[in-house]
């Protein structure tokens, strides 16, 4: 992914809830394109950050055993607002299941006291390595950054 869309991991309940923030700054290059007289974080962009969150409750969870996680599938997403910069999101993610390979959730984004967003979603999860041996070395030096921006989050 292009853009970091967490800032902070503000609570953790190991395998099944999640919250984290995101600061919206003018400075965010998205933002000189969406749109140019009226800047707002994208919807796609408000949905990653609920996603985002789901993947760190995944890594923790799994003890970051796999390279990739991403969405498999987004279902009752609702945008309700916009998020203009100087704002602040506070995402909350509840898994519903996490398996080996596939996990689901349900999440909303708070500003102000106000759903922005909501949304129930499932995440794949793999390793490189699982279709080419020879991805092994990928796999591992995306999991160590992984670990490394883990660290920054949850201070």
């Amino acid at each position: 992914m292009r853009f970091i869309l967490i800032d902070k991991v503000v609570s953790l309940e190991p395998g099944k809830q999640i919250k984290t923030v995101k600061s919206v700054s003018l400075a965010e290059e998205y933002l000189a394109d969406h749109f140019p007289t009226f800047p707002v974080l994208p919807g796609v962009l408000l949905l990653e950050g609920l996603i985002e969150s789901a993947s760190w409750l995944v890594r923790e969870a799994e003890n970051f055993a796999h390279s990739m996680i991403l969405l498999e599938q987004a279902k009752n997403v609702k945008y309700r607002s916009f998020l203009a910069p100087g704002s602040h999101i506070e995402y909350t993610v509840e898994a519903k299941t996490i398996e080996e390979n596939i996990s689901s959730f349900s999440g909303f984004g708070l500003s102000d006291g106000q759903r922005i967003v909501e949304a129930k979603f499932a995440l794949k999860h793999f390793n490189l390595s699982s279709q080419d041996s020879k991805m092994a070395a990928v796999d591992a030096n995306i999991i160590e950054n992984m670990k490394k921006r883990w660290k920054l989050l949850s201070c």
